[in-house]
């Protein structure tokens, strides 16, 4: 386990060394982030009035058997969920496909702008969007997984959520470099899975422990603005502000660094060559054995 998190601690490093060599790239986490802001602002108006408002959501949450009170309106509801999925998942692929075109053109040695990945998105519009349709699918059919129960449902949903982010971890470069439909992309992430790292994802999980802990001083303004409040208001709402800020960066970052490390690994389980910037030990130790 150690080495686990020491792999992914080596990775984060080289992929924070990428990052901070090419600073426009977290543009692109930026990006995304102010879309899915515009997204969910967009949906929440006709979302919450498809959905009949509160009382809906909850019937949707609890109701052994989605839309058994009022099926059409449940109906509606979860095609505009589903809507909302879609187009969510569009953004974020739409901007880590460009994320992840730029650090790959680092890798070969090239100097990538911001418009060169908005270019490659575009000329992927077709294969990303066949993409968020399968993701919010899936999306869609996990959330009614869920809702079928409110204990045994959430466990299952996210035991099936964990197997479809492994199974699917790669798609994203695959669909960048590659330019295959989502059904090959995920066929094809699942081989790389497979053949190279097995049934271990420990460099992933390295890296995600790595952020947590780089979070934790964030973590702690807030809950200490907290428990200031009743106290010293003015202090209290000044450190979790500050608190909000810090982890809001940590994630910006942490997301640019994330896709730099999966385009780096994908292309290492590719073609076996280490890109520029990375060391064939630290990557041929994110491939654990099965």
């Amino acid at each position: 386990m150690f080495q686990r998190f020491s792999t992914g601690y080596s990775l984060a490093k080289q992929s924070w060394a990428v990052l901070k060599a090419e600073k426009q790239l977290i543009v692109f986490p930026i990006l995304s982030g102010i879309c899915c802001l515009m997204v969910m602002a967009s949906f929440a108006i006709p979302l919450f009035l498809a959905g009949g408002g509160a009382e809906l959501m909850a019937d949707v949450e609890q109701d052994a058997k989605v839309g058994e009170e009022n099926p059409m309106q449940n109906a509606l509801y979860l095609g505009v969920l589903f809507l909302f999925y879609f187009v969510n998942y569009f953004v974020v692929v739409f901007f880590n496909s460009a994320l992840v075109a730029c650090a790959i053109k680092r890798f070969y040695g090239g100097k990538p702008t911001i418009g060169e990945g908005l270019k490659a998105s575009m000329n992927r519009l077709p294969q990303i969007a066949g993409w968020a349709l399968v993701s919010a699918s899936v999306g869609l059919v996990l959330r009614l997984i869920e809702s079928r129960s409110e204990k045994l449902g959430a466990i299952v949903s996210s035991l099936l959520g964990m197997a479809w982010a492994a199974l699917t971890y790669f798609v994203v470069p695959v669909l960048v470099v590659e330019k295959v439909g989502p059904i090959k992309a995920i066929k094809r992430s699942g081989v790389i899975l497979k053949e190279s790292w097995g049934e271990s994802m420990g460099a992933h999980f390295g890296i995600g422990f790595i952020i947590f802990l780089f979070m934790l001083p964030g973590i702690g303004l807030i809950v200490g603005g907290g428990l200031l409040l009743a106290t010293v208001p003015a202090l209290g709402v000044a450190l979790i502000v500050i608190g909000v800020i810090f982890l809001l960066v940590v994630s910006l970052v942490s997301s640019a660094v994330s896709a730099i490390s999966q385009a780096a690994v994908y292309l290492y389980g590719a073609n076996g060559e280490a890109p520029d910037g990375f060391e064939a030990d630290s990557l041929g130790a994110a491939f654990a054995p099965r």
